[in-house]
C-alpha cells in the first residue's frame, strides 16, 4: 500500500481506484479535489456512490467521513445527486 492509504478513509480499494485513475501523491489528491477524483473513479467504476466521495472529501481534510461539515455533507450530497442526472 502506499501513501494514500495512510489518509482517513482511504483503504485498499480506492487507493487502487485512485492509482488507476492517475493518483498516487496525497498532493495529487489534495490538488485535485474530492469531486474531480470521485468523477475520474465513476469513469471507471460505475458503483462510486455518496459514501465514496464523502470519503474522499475527509481523507483531504484529514479526517473521517463521518465527522465533516453538516454544509461539506449537504454541498458533496447536491454535488452527487446532479451527476446522477447527467
Amino acid at each position: 500500500m502506499g501513501e494514500l492509504s495512510k489518509l482517513p478513509n482511504i483503504g485498499k480499494i480506492v487507493e487502487k481506484q485512485l492509482n488507476d485513475v492517475g493518483i498516487s501523491t496525497v498532493d495529487e489528491l489534495l490538488n485535485l479535489g474530492s469531486k474531480e477524483a470521485w468523477l475520474k473513479i465513476k469513469e471507471v467504476d460505475d458503483s462510486a456512490c455518496l459514501n465514496r466521495l464523502m470519503a474522499l472529501e475527509g481523507a483531504i481534510q484529514n479526517i473521517r467521513w463521518h465527522d465533516l461539515s453538516d454544509d461539506d455533507k449537504k454541498n458533496l450530497k447536491e454535488f452527487y445527486d446532479l451527476q446522477k442526472q447527467i
